[in-house]
């Protein structure tokens, strides 16, 4: 039996048929509602199938767990059809247009979800295509995992206005969408970076555009220990992301071992805080075992709710 779940809000949202590239497009009363949505779905994880009959494409230039994992399941579960397809797989690979693959698509599928080296890819399959396009990742962004991380904090603490993340190491696509999501919903954000490693300027410019409307506040600084002095939430990422392997020396020389989330630097933070980390973590360098694996670590419950806010997002755009 199908459970419809628009009582959540009685205000309309108008989701159907929009693409999911940058959470700046979006409000924080929509955000809020892919929360919330998540939140009800998660509770009757296979009552809801209102993805019979259409199918998901899935377009994958870079490997994936959790995007791939996640998102095929959050399909399937909501009763829909996912089309696992790598770059080598589509005629992508032997030179067809993004804007002919993105036509084409459209005929058959009813959404294409994409992991991507660049964001234009994403930008022109969304130009071309007439169904959602949803962002699984590209090399500025990723939007998709700031809707876990959110859920998750939220989840944690039944509040998001008011609590403070630190975010410690590189200035990465996870931290540029982080500072959209958090400051849309009035998070406050202490970024710890080295000089020359601080995310987007773009992101950062818009996340204190959010700030100022949401009276929350954007910091970035050098210095962790300063970054997690108020932190409800400490988070970080790989030093090496995909992509970046030819800098992996220069890049563990700079971040190592001054910005790894180890237990000393957790001491600095207040008591209760918590720990997050997108996945996949280097264990030893960005993050020690002791921290990763300890009681007040949220990871495994982030990575679960990749698979909630997928099938929510999935539902709104259906």
């Amino acid at each position: 039996m199908s459970f419809e779940i628009g009582y959540i809000s009685k205000k309309k949202f108008n989701f159907k048929g929009r693409d999911f590239l940058e959470l700046q497009d979006f409000s924080a009363e929509e955000i809020w509602k892919i929360l919330k949505t998540t939140s009800i779905l998660k509770k009757r994880r296979v009552k809801v199938r209102k993805l019979r009959g259409k199918s998901v494409a899935m377009i994958f230039e870079k490997p994936s767990t959790r995007t791939r994992v996640s998102f095929e399941v959050a399909v399937e579960e909501l009763g829909g059809k996912a089309i696992y397809l790598t770059r080598s797989e589509l005629q992508l690979g032997r030179g067809e247009t993004i804007a002919d693959t993105a036509r084409v698509l459209s005929r058959y599928v009813h959404l294409i979800m994409a992991r991507v080296y660049k964001y234009e890819t994403l930008e022109e399959l969304a130009r071309y295509a007439t169904i959602p396009v949803v962002n699984g990742l590209s090399d500025i962004n990723h939007p998709l995992q700031t809707l876990a991380d959110l859920y998750t904090i939220w989840e944690k603490f039944k509040k998001l206005r008011g609590l403070t993340i630190a975010w410690v190491g590189d200035g990465s696509n996870v931290c540029n969408s982080l500072l959209i999501g958090a400051s849309k919903l009035g998070v406050n954000v202490n970024v710890a970076t080295p000089p020359g490693y601080e995310p987007h300027p773009k992101y950062i410019e818009w996340a204190e555009v959010n700030a100022r409307q949401s009276n929350s506040s954007i910091k970035i600084m050098h210095e962790p220990e300063e970054a997690v002095v108020d932190a409800d939430v400490i988070m970080t990422d790989v030093f090496v992301s995909m992509g970046q392997e030819e800098e992996r020396e220069k890049r563990l020389s700079v971040f190592y071992p001054k910005y790894q989330v180890n237990s000393e630097l957790v001491s600095k933070a207040k008591s209760g805080v918590v720990f997050m980390h997108p996945l996949p973590a280097h264990r030893g360098e960005e993050v020690t075992d002791e921290v990763i694996d300890s009681s007040y670590s949220l990871v495994w419950d982030q990575a679960e709710n990749r698979l909630h806010t997928s099938k929510a997002l999935l539902y709104l755009l259906l």
